[in-house]
């Protein structure tokens, strides 16, 4: 059992809410990690595997994803035990929203993370009776459509591209393998695509698809909206092949876009990428990390690559007491400048200092928090 004290160190936790009711079963956690740029901001799951150690860790990647945006906001993550696909998901959700009343949204604004729809937002702001206790709400309801505009996904293929740019690799043509066909893989795929790469792998829980002359991602999209994540197994056009096994398929560019902690030590001897762009969250062990670094494989950090959700996040915070909607093209179109440009900024200072990119881009949002707990007094004036 984690030691909730034995998370604290120079950045956080500020705040570790730990909550539970007893009618409906309902446990979960609330991390705030750092507000020292702004409230804490970060997405909501719901897992019956989730622990404070695990919303810990992604509480922490959310501060360094809105510092090395240069948004002002602050880590936090929040995770409930639960099934999502239980018929008491509803009760539990508001009774999740009810026992965090304090913190939200007067610390803490819920988003959407695994198991989490927009409705189970529209959800949380009815209970709590205020539109700022959540973002990720329908469209209808005045909210940003992620999972319409595949805001993540897409930023993910704007960033590989920025990077491959970088390396002197054209995207055009490139090889590009994906682990998950998610809201997150599904579109950097699309976006791929359109930018001229060619796929040869995408996979799912249930297996993956692989094609070295190039998969038909139209026919992979139409293949999954009819059968869903089992579409690996009865789409004959491609190869199958044993969930992981897309990792080590011949590419340029490989995006891990499911899991965390999917790339180990073993992994990362396999992988025959160039570059690997971070599509989910911690998916690279710090010990992998290294060994792809020997190898001659950069790897395009979380916090930089999929950070186009928290830029549309922050988008949303803004509409939440808006009786507007948010601008759909500005969205877009600041996603891609933004993370093409720290995309290169951190391959830049990767180079410079001659550091992994992970170290480069974590410095430059280490420096960025620290300047604010310092402007702030949280930490003491030199």
């Amino acid at each position: 059992m984690t030691d909730a004290l034995s998370l604290v160190d120079e950045w956080g936790p500020e705040k570790i809410v730990v909550v539970s009711h007893r009618r409906t079963g309902m446990k979960g956690v609330l991390v705030i990690d750092n507000t020292a740029r702004g409230i804490g901001k970060g997405g909501t799951r719901m897992s019956p595997g989730v622990t404070v150690d695990e919303v810990s860790r992604l509480a922490r990647v959310m501060t360094w994803k809105w510092a090395a945006v240069d948004l002002f906001y602050g880590g936090a993550k929040a995770g409930i035990v639960a099934d999502p696909a239980s018929r008491d998901k509803e009760a539990v959700l508001r009774a999740f929203a009810r026992a965090l009343s304090n913190e939200v949204p007067r610390e803490y604004v819920m988003g959407l993370d695994m198991g989490l729809t927009e409705s189970d937002a529209a959800i949380i702001q009815d209970e709590l009776g205020d539109r700022g206790a959540a973002v990720g709400t329908p469209e209808h309801l005045g909210g940003v459509a992620y999972d319409k505009l595949g805001i993540t996904g897409y930023g993910v293929a704007e960033a590989a591209d920025a990077a491959a740019q970088h390396m002197g690799l054209p995207l055009s043509g490139s090889r590009v393998a994906l682990q998950g066909f998610g809201a997150v893989g599904s579109a950097a795929a699309r976006r791929f695509a359109e930018l001229g790469a060619t796929v040869v792998a995408v996979s799912t829980a249930h297996g993956a698809l692989h094609d070295p002359s190039g998969l038909d991602v139209d026919a992979l999209l139409a293949a999954r909206d009819e059968h869903g994540d089992h579409f690996v197994t009865r789409h004959c056009a491609a190869t199958g092949l044993a969930p992981g096994a897309e990792l080590a398929v011949d590419c340029d560019i490989l995006v891990p876009a499911a899991l965390q902690d999917v790339i180990t030590r073993t992994t990362a001897h396999e992988v025959k990428a160039k570059i690997l762009v971070e599509g989910a969250n911690l998916p690279t062990s710090a010990e992998a990390q290294g060994i792809l670094a020997e190898r001659g494989v950069t790897v395009l950090p979380d916090f930089v690559a999929n950070a186009g959700g928290v830029v549309a996040a922050a988008f949303a915070m803004d509409a939440r007491y808006s009786g507007f909607r948010p601008d759909t093209a500005g969205i877009v179109e600041t996603v891609s400048t933004r993370l093409r440009a720290n995309a290169v900024t951190v391959l830049d200072e990767a180079r410079r200092h001659d550091v992994t990119p992970h170290t480069a881009g974590r410095r430059l949002a280490e420096e960025r928090v620290r300047t604010a707990m310092h402007s702030k007094g949280r930490i003491p004036r030199d």
